[in-house]
Order: structure tokens, then C-alpha cells, then sequence
């Protein structure tokens, strides 16, 4: 089946496991749009901070570290890469260490205040040369762009979402065990749900999609017929549909 192009921002919100990063890129990559993946953007930060050896409840040297660390995330579906002071730590950043310390270091303000800013500019550019960007994380809806005109909130139960994300772990060649993997989702769940900044949590505008017996065709189909809702779509003339 056929698709139109997208026009605007789609941003997609919700906690890991919920299959949200593979429907984001395969959203744009079917609709012909530019994807963001804001958590590597914030697992880089987490990297250049552990590679600087501070301590984590520093937070004003926390920030120094970010302000000083060049990230640049690229918005290819097919190919997201993300480089850290001109290398490629695509694999790096999805280690367990990163893991565990990249929800105190998004919590400092001012590392989301600068990182929010640069995903600004990048949607901004993303919208100025491709038309259309599916962005995902944790506070898109509610924070990055609080005007996307489609914002969707995916979940699924916490079970479900240890699942997929030992299989990921395992397909990526990174041990863990299911418990192991459980501990860490319900743990980043309350650390991110409960932070100052930016909780996770919902727009009050967003469409919720309990992705919990959803598999990836199936997420990606309910995405589609949000888009299309939405009037996002345009045909190959150019013309929005709507």
C-alpha cells in the first residue's frame, strides 16, 4: 500500500520497550520523513560524562561536560548515527553503563536545556528541507515541541516491555537476563516519571497506543491511520490531505 509524504512533526513519547525507536524509524522511513532520536542524543551526553570520570551528583560539572561535548545525531531513518566529538559511539552509548547513569544526567536542567535546544534546530531544519520528521523520547509532546499536531504516547505493560528489551539486548550480542532487564525498565519508569524536569509523562493532547500485544507491523499500521487522521499526509503534487 501506497503512502503519501508526511508534512509537520509527528513526536512519539513513551517509556522503553514499547517498541517506540523501530516504529519511529519506520514511520519516517515509509512516509519519506527525517527521524530524531532524542534518547541517543542524551545517552552521547551520558558517555562524554562517564568518559570525564565526575561525579554524577555534580551537576554544574555535569553540564560543563555537556556544554563541552559535540553530539551530532543524524535524522536518516535508514541509517540514525550518532557521533561523539567526531566519533561513531552508535553501539557504545547502548551499553550498561551508559544505561545506568543516562536518567541522573537527563534530569540536570541544564543538560536538557541544551539538548532540547538543539533538537529544536534540528526538527526546524529536518521540517525546512524534508517537510516532515518523526521525533521520539520521553518529554517531545510535553516539552520539545509542545505544538506537534499529532502526539502519540505509547506504553505497554512492564512485563511486556522487559521482554523486547532483553531479546534487543540479546540480538545486539549484550548479556542480560529478564530480571536484570525488568529491575532496569520499572527502574528508569520511576526515575524519569518522578524527575523536575521534564517528567515522563503524556500530553494532554496525545492519542495513547497500548503497544503491549502489538507487534512492529501492527504498531506501524496503528501509526499510519493516526497520521493519515491527522491530515499529515500529502500526495505526490504536494497537496495536504485533509
Amino acid at each position: 500500500m501506497e503512502h503519501g509524504e508526511l508534512r509537520g512533526v509527528v513526536a512519539l513519547d513513551g517509556p522503553s520497550g514499547t517498541g517506540k525507536s523501530s516504529a519511529a524509524r519506520r514511520l519516517a522511513a515509509t512516509l519519506g520523513a527525517r527521524y530524531l532520536d532524542t534518547g541517543a542524543m542524551y545517552r552521547a551526553v551520558t558517555l562524554a560524562v562517564l568518559r570525564a570520570g565526575v561525579d554524577l551528583a555534580d551537576t554544574g560539572v555535569v553540564a560543563d561536560v555537556a556544554s563541552a561535548a559535540l553530539v551530532v545525531q543524524g535524522t536518516d531513518p535508514d541509517r540514525s548515527t550518532t557521533h561523539l566529538d567526531g566519533a561513531d559511539v552508535g553501539a557504545e552509548i547502548r551499553g550498561p553503563e551508559v544505561t545506568l547513569a543516562v536518567s541522573p544526567v537527563s534530569a540536570v536542567p541544564a543538560v536538557r536545556e541544551l539538548l532540547v535546544a538543539e533538537q529544536r534546530r534540528i526538527i526546524a531544519q529536518a521540517l525546512d528541507e524534508a517537510g516532515g520528521i518523526v521525533v521520539e523520547g520521553r518529554d517531545i509532546g510535553t516539552a520539545v515541541v509542545p505544538d506537534a499536531p499529532l502526539k502519540v504516547y505509547l506504553t505497554a505493560d512492564a512485563e511486556a516491555r522487559a521482554q523486547r528489551r532483553a531479546k534487543q539486548d540479546s540480538a545486539s550480542g549484550r548479556e542480560s537476563t529478564l530480571d536484570a532487564t525488568l529491575a532496569d525498565v520499572q527502574r528508569r519508569d520511576a526515575y524519569d516519571s518522578s524527575r523536575a524536569v521534564s517528567p515522563l509523562r503524556a500530553a494532554e493532547d496525545a492519542v495513547v497506543l497500548d503497544t503491549t500485544s502489538l507487534d512492529l507491523p501492527g504498531t506501524l499500521a496503528a501509526l499510519l491511520d493516526l497520521v493519515d487522521a491527522h491530515g499529515l499526509l500529502a500526495q505526490p503534487s504536494g497537496r495536504v490531505r485533509g
